[in-house]
């Protein structure tokens, strides 16, 4: 059995810092990550019997979501819903590797499961986490940890290097902001992928532009994304609650003093006339998707599938 990492190198960390993304094995245990898959299997048949999607379950229609098949393509703040998932968030040895690259007060910003069912699980069209919550400075970062070996098969992240130095992108069609970046922007080209095995971590820059095509292979793609920021870092849209906000403190101090840096921003304003309760939803409005050949080619597979 491989003991997990807890600490970045030298290299690994110049990389993060020049192409705004990086991929870590052996983060989290086997074991762990076992645990990890049944809960997750547990949630996806409490899932079966739903016909519309709720504020925990964003159901996978395109996938073929039904009683016999449940097909999620996102569970909403999991850490909030059983404690394997509030464990894996605060776990000591990933905390140590945010630590090195946010500094010693770590603030959570959210969880979310990201689930791709095999043969046509959703896209994830181009975005910036920037582009939803812009903040006093970018000392923020997103965790990735796989339930699975994570390959461009079955839609993978995927990241340009150096983005997140680049200015800030809008978000918007037709002027309203629908959480993707036109391909006008960007060269998809550059797009690097981030392959990882199962109990292994991505970490990207909140800057940084990425996205994920469809699943197209057999096999699932469960991935387990835990924002966070240095506490003294504060949302430009405001923070409504103290006590909310010192709770989510995992490592060190809260802070009063936001500290202020010169950052490019775009503010996610004004929002889509028509609700959207995820980003899936909201990228829907995208009049041609990033990824129409990857769909393609999963919509084909997919008939196939139904014709066995």
């Amino acid at each position: 059995m491989s003991t997990t990492t807890n600490q970045l190198t030298d290299e690994q960390i110049a990389e993060y810092r020049e192409n705004g993304f990086i991929g870590v094995n052996d983060v989290f245990s086997m074991e762990e990550v076992e645990e990890l898959r049944r809960v997750t299997d547990e949630f996806v048949q409490q899932s079966a019997e739903l016909t519309e999607h709720t504020d925990i379950f964003d159901l996978d229609f395109a996938a073929g979501h039904s009683p016999e098949t449940p097909k999620l393509r996102r569970i909403t703040s999991p850490h909030m819903r059983h404690p394997v998932y509030d464990a894996a968030m605060r776990k000591e040895g990933l905390l140590d590797i945010i630590e090195q690259l946010l500094g010693p007060n770590i603030k959570l910003h959210h969880t979310k499961l990201n689930m791709k069912a095999p043969g046509g699980g959703a896209q994830v069209e181009w975005h910036t986490d920037w582009g939803f919550y812009p903040a006093t400075n970018d000392d923020i970062l997103e965790i990735g940890l796989t339930f699975d070996d994570m390959e461009i098969e079955n839609g993978c992240l995927m990241g340009i290097p150096g983005s997140h130095k680049w200015p800030a992108l809008s978000h918007h069609q037709d002027g309203y902001f629908i959480g993707a970046v036109s391909e006008d922007d960007f060269d998809m080209e550059e797009a690097v992928p981030i392959r990882i095995k199962a109990g292994g971590v991505s970490i990207h820059h909140v800057r940084t532009l990425h996205g994920s095509a469809p699943n197209i292979s057999d096999r699932p793609r469960r991935l387990l994304l835990m924002g966070y920021q240095a506490a003294d870092a504060w949302p430009l849209r405001g923070v409504p609650d103290w006590d909310a906000w010192t709770g989510d403190i995992v490592r060190g101090e809260a802070t009063n003093r936001p500290r202020l840096e010169r950052v490019p921003v775009a503010m996610p304003l004004p929002a889509h006339p028509e609700p959207a309760g995820s980003i899936f939803e909201l990228q829907e409005q995208l009049e041609t998707s990033h990824f129409a050949a990857e769909l393609d080619a999963a919509g084909i597979q997919a008939e196939q599938q139904q014709q066995q």
